[in-house]
């Protein structure tokens, strides 16, 4: 039989062994809760990581239009700002005083030959007429008998019977200021006046060594806002000095005018041609950037960054710009996105197409 010492070691032995299976137990909970929180947080790492990732991907880069300058034979040209004038200015002036008792035609009305523009009151000049006639029946009259005199005098002075008479008398009318009454001006055809600048001189007198004919004297016309030159005229008139305080060298043409819209004092853009039609680069007019005095368009490289070049431009030609100097026929020119066309960055581009239009010409 076992003692009451012994019972109680044993009982102590299996609450040790009970509270020792507990512990552990414990312990495995614990790692497998740790565990599962190390897998969720590895999992919400890798997807985090995940879109961190697809985040710091390249973007897209912008997109633009590229075109090579279109290429076309043109003549070369100069444009000025002229002015109309009149060939022919009359002014009226009254050759005879009086009252002004009509006028027939209104300011800025065309007129002919023939056309009645103004009348004076006659009769004052009806009664000097009156008068006039009585003087020359009077001096008909003396003049009667001074030939009868005359015959009378050769007869006496062939028998040497008489003396001989020889009486003259005469008079001179002093005449007065005038009145300008109107000023007549011809309509057609009509000057356009121009002046070229000392470097335009150099070159129209340049080309002008090398071109004959009409060629050299044919101009173009535009009125206004309109973009064709729709009328053409003949140079006929270049100074021989130039203006020392402008620099300029007057010029002129004469221009048809059979419909009488131009009208003396009218402006207009004129085009001077000055050399024949050869290769000539051509580029959209929106494409052509402003740099403060100079121009400059956007090009793109082969490897896509936007490179500014530097050009010189000339006159519009079927609604493209004329591109002087500055610009190769390989260079890929923007003519579309420019918004997106930094100088320095790289773009993507997408081939375009630059066309002439020749009714705008």
């Amino acid at each position: 039989m076992a003692t009451e010492t012994e019972l109680g070691s044993d009982r102590a032995e299996h609450m040790g062994r009970k509270t020792s299976g507990r512990a552990l137990a414990r312990l495995w909970v614990a790692a497998g809760l740790a565990l599962i929180a190390l897998l969720g947080g590895w999992s919400r790492y890798s997807r985090g990581a995940s879109r961190s990732s697809a985040n710091t991907r390249p973007a897209a880069l912008p997109e633009v239009v590229v075109s090579k300058p279109l290429v076309q034979d043109l003549d070369t040209q100069l444009g000025f700002l002229g002015q109309f004038s009149a060939v022919s200015q009359v002014e009226l002036r009254a050759q005879v005083g009086g009252a002004l008792t009509g006028i027939f035609f209104r300011d800025g009305d065309i007129v002919r030959k023939g056309d009645l523009l103004f009348t004076i009151d006659p009769r004052p000049y009806e009664i000097t007429l009156a008068e006039a006639t009585a003087q020359l029946n009077v001096a008909s009259a003396h003049l009667e008998l001074a030939d009868r005199q005359l015959d009378r005098a050769k007869d006496l002075e062939q028998s040497n019977a008489g003396s001989v008479e020889n009486l003259i008398a005469g008079s001179r009318t002093a005449t007065s200021p005038t009145t300008l009454l109107a000023t007549l001006v011809s309509l057609d055809p009509i000057y356009l006046d121009f002046d070229m600048s000392e470097s335009d001189f150099l070159t129209y007198s340049r080309y002008g060594k090398h071109l004959k004919g009409a060629h050299l004297q044919k101009v173009e016309v535009a009125l206004g806002d309109d973009k064709q030159y729709g009328r053409s005229g003949a140079l006929d008139f270049l100074d021989n000095v130039l203006d020392r305080s402008s620099g300029t060298i007057r010029a002129r043409a004469t221009v048809p005018n059979a419909d009488l819209v131009l009208t003396p004092g009218q402006f207009a853009r004129v085009r001077v041609v000055v050399a024949p039609p050869s290769p000539t680069l051509l580029v959209p007019d929106r494409a052509v950037l402003p740099d403060q005095s100079q121009h400059m368009v956007m090009t793109v490289s082969t490897d896509g960054t936007v490179a500014p070049k530097q050009v010189e431009v000339g006159d519009i030609r079927g609604g493209l710009r004329v591109i002087r100097s500055g610009l190769s026929p390989s260079d890929r020119v923007i003519v579309d996105g420019l918004l997106h066309a930094a100088p320095g960055s790289k773009v993507a581009t997408r081939d375009g197409t630059i066309r002439y239009a020749r009714s705008l010409d």
